[in-house]
């Protein structure tokens, strides 16, 4: 395609997007400020520019624009239909400007900013509750966005820049995240309450070998990890259901759909029994991961140092 381009250096109107972005941008409030004065002698005094510096800069952005934005009479300058309606978005643009750098400041500061913190379904009814209400005793202004989802999907929102920090199972190992064991949950085997195991209050995993599971679906922690103690007791799992969250799954054991592995639930459920597992040891490990490289805001890293305060007894008794 052929660009065509106006003559004085204007910008082509098919060029891209982010060539004009760029050399408009700068100029914006330098524009709304002569607008709003009517006089570049009076915005270059409130800007605090040169006023040769100033009035070459309105010619260069009608150049650039292929439009006339003033009227002139000397130093006093009036808008145009075009430069009325140029104003009208570019307060626009400014105003989100402000507000953004008002929002992002707010969550940087110590007293008052924002943690962006992630966690897994299985730590949201009672871990993750208890470690912000001791965060707040000293920090009690800190505020929380909190997310709650599978391991894999907060990882990947932490590359993304959504999130600050996260709890998550199996401690990841990447070359871009930094993470830290934390503590290590045992885990048992849940089965319905007239089970033939049910009498028994310790088991080894491969007495379940034959045994119908309920599961979490493949990319949860603990799914790999499920999967990953059946192969050391000697079997792969017949897996009768796949689902998303544990006391779901605890459900589907009273109903006596099949058998889990999950970690202890915050309180009793009725209709199922919960064995210790003896052998393969069946624990899963806990930890904070986030983004290397990437700086803390101070509530962050306030966060973050109490966390790590917490190691080996992050999860309650």
């Amino acid at each position: 395609m052929v660009h065509q381009q106006r003559s004085g250096g204007q910008l082509s109107r098919d060029g891209d997007r982010e060539d004009i972005v760029a050399s408009l941008a700068p100029r914006l409030a330098h524009f709304a400020g002569v607008a709003r004065a009517e006089h570049v002698t009076r915005a270059a005094q409130e800007l605090r520019v040169p006023q040769s510096t100033l009035s070459r800069a309105m010619v260069r952005l009608e150049r650039d624009l292929g439009v006339e934005l003033f009227a002139r009479r000397g130093r006093t300058v009036s808008l145009t239909p075009a430069g009325r309606t140029f104003l009208a978005s570019v307060e626009r643009a400014l105003a989100e400007v402000e507000r953004a750098a008002e929002e992002v400041r707010a969550d940087a500061d110590p007293a008052t900013g924002k943690v962006a913190f992630g966690f897994l379904h299985t730590m949201g009814s009672e871990t993750v509750p208890g470690l912000i209400r001791a965060f707040r005793a000293d920090h009690p202004r800190v505020r929380f966005s909190l997310v709650q989802n599978y391991g894999e999907a907060m990882l990947e929102r932490l590359r993304a820049g959504e999130l600050d920090l996260c709890l998550t199972s199996p401690v990841p190992d990447a070359p871009d995240l930094v993470a830290r064991r934390l503590d290590e949950q045992k885990l048992r085997l849940v089965v319905p309450a007239d089970h033939r195991l049910a009498a028994r209050r310790r088991v080894r995993l491969a007495e379940a070998a034959e045994e119908t599971f309920v599961t979490l679906e493949p990319g949860y922690g603990m799914r790999r990890i499920t999967d990953d103690l059946c192969r050391q007791a000697g079997f792969r799992p017949r897996i009768a259901f796949e689902g998303e969250e544990a006391e779901t799954l605890r459900g589907l054991v009273a109903a006596g759909l099949g058998v889990a592995l999950l970690p202890p639930p915050a309180v009793p459920r009725p209709g199922v029994v919960e064995l210790s597992v003896t052998a393969p040891r069946a624990v899963r490990e806990i930890g904070v991961a986030w983004l290397d490289g990437h700086p803390d805001t101070p509530p962050v890293a306030a966060f973050k140092k109490f966390l790590l305060s917490r190691r080996g007894h992050l999860l309650p008794d």
